[in-house]
């Protein structure tokens, strides 16, 4: 009788089709996750005018979401690392939606204890007492970024193990399209949800809808591995090894490079979108419609030019290059905003292709500097080094709001901020430099000159 086995060395690869199947459905999970992420920011206008929520609250919402990931997006890499990215998905997916949940719901009385230990936490700090909603609302927060930064790890992982030496570029930018469609449907909800944006809770129930994908698009993929594991040869996909931490501090300083720059590169997105609908109402007198789509063309930019520079840059290598190029871009952004009377479009476009071409780059580099053993640790301690530059940095714009009285009457209050986000600039363009210097020294890992075409 013939075995019906098949030993792992005489399985196919897996298809190109299979490997872009498993990329759309992984990626369904992180339009979910950037969906119920970017949902505070259209909703910061309500939550002001109807729970008369300061600054430095709605800062506090966005804060507390990296908080957990000074240390958890760490812990979460090492996780994935140990039990693989079919399980690590679906578990940090479902800590997502029950985030989410706690968020849309924050006056339940049986969620009281959760805005008692925000309170407890905040004093650990020196933060003063915040009222029960907001703390309960930042309780769902921390939750939800307990999972999602994890989520995002493990996803990231999985692309990096089933694209390298392929498509590696170009899948996270497809990877980023998709997730950033979540972004945009938030962004952009009070013009196609108006009627939500009548009472303050609404926008946060179809936050929850929308992070059911987390969950969901979980399931769909570890069912395309279980079946991979079965059919292909995984090889670098399914290999996981146990993590010794001695082992973070051999990071070559390539990484450590391309660290530094993720930091100062998201702490000037991010942070600017917490607070992008206020200031454009509030500055520049737009509507609520023109500033939730100003801000939702920021991420129409990426969606489609992550993809293209990713495909771009698969074929010519030169990243850290491209990296300088879109550090460079993103300086003056923030000062044409805050004193000139230009259209709000140009700087957004500025922004918008620096959004695109720097993550295209920056994420597939490190599958080239870290070994593919390490990858779930390597992206969760970059992604834990984002997260402090998160947190400081939302708080800190939300105070310097408060503290120079930003607001409608006073717009000039707002210019402070921008001057924030222009230094954090800077400080990407000088780390993108360092990155080139290294790569085209003697201990380079071939990011100026990797491409499809070397077969490599």
């Amino acid at each position: 009788m013939r075995d019906q086995t098949t030993t792992a060395a005489t399985r196919p690869q897996p298809t190109r089709f299979f490997r872009w199947l498993v990329l759309v459905f992984i990626s369904l999970a992180m339009f979910g996750n950037y969906y119920v992420y970017d949902c505070v920011g259209p909703l910061a206008p309500l939550l002001s005018r109807q729970a008369h929520f300061s600054d430095s609250e709605i800062g506090l919402l966005q804060a507390i979401y990296s908080f957990p990931n000074i240390v958890m997006v760490l812990i979460g890499g090492i996780i994935i690392d140990r039990i693989g990215t079919k399980k690590s998905t679906l578990l940090f997916g479902v800590i997502c939606f029950a985030g989410a949940v706690v968020t849309a719901w924050p006056g339940t009385p049986a969620l009281a204890p959760v805005g008692s230990s925000v309170n407890a936490l905040l004093g650990l700090f020196g933060l003063s007492h915040v009222p029960q909603m907001v703390s309960v609302m930042a309780g769902g927060r921390l939750i939800f970024g307990l999972g999602a930064e994890s989520l995002i790890v493990a996803i990231t992982t999985a692309i990096a193990r089933w694209f390298r030496g392929k498509e590696l570029s170009f899948a996270f930018g497809i990877n980023l399209t998709i997730s950033r469609f979540g972004s945009f449907a938030a962004q952009v909800s009070p013009a196609w949800a108006p009627r939500a944006y009548s009472y303050w809770q609404w926008p946060l129930l179809i936050s929850v809808a929308f992070g059911t994908m987390c969950v969901v698009g979980a399931i769909l993929y570890w069912v395309l591995e279980s079946r991979a594991e079965r059919t292909y040869s995984l090889g670098e996909a399914g290999r996981t090894d146990k993590v010794k931490w001695r082992d973070i501090l051999k990071f070559s300083t390539s990484y450590w490079f391309i660290v530094a720059l993720c930091i100062t590169f998201y702490s000037g997105i991010f942070p600017f979108q917490t607070f992008a609908q206020k200031f454009f109402l509030d500055a520049h007198h737009t509507t609520a419609a023109l500033a939730s789509m100003l801000v939702g063309m920021l991420t129409i930019f990426a969606m489609i030019g992550t993809p293209l520079f990713g495909l771009l840059v698969d074929r010519v290598g030169k990243r850290s290059l491209f990296m300088m190029f879109g550090s460079l871009l993103l300086m003056p952004v923030y000062l044409i905003m805050g004193y000139t009377g230009v259209s709000l479009v140009v700087p957004m476009a500025m922004m918008g292709i620096a959004f695109s071409l720097i993550p295209a780059v920056m994420w597939p580099s490190v599958a080239y500097v870290v070994d593919q053993s390490r990858l779930g640790t390597g992206y969760g301690l970059m992604t834990m080094i984002q997260n402090i530059g998160l947190f400081g940095f939302n708080l800190l714009v939300g105070w310097a709001n408060d503290n120079w009285a930003a607001s409608a009457a006073n717009p000039a209050g707002y210019r402070a901020g921008m001057w924030l986000f222009s230094c954090v600039g800077f400080f990407g363009l000088l780390f993108a430099i360092l990155l080139r210097r290294a790569e085209t020294g003697a201990h380079a890992h071939g990011l100026e000159t990797i491409t499809t075409a070397s077969g490599r």
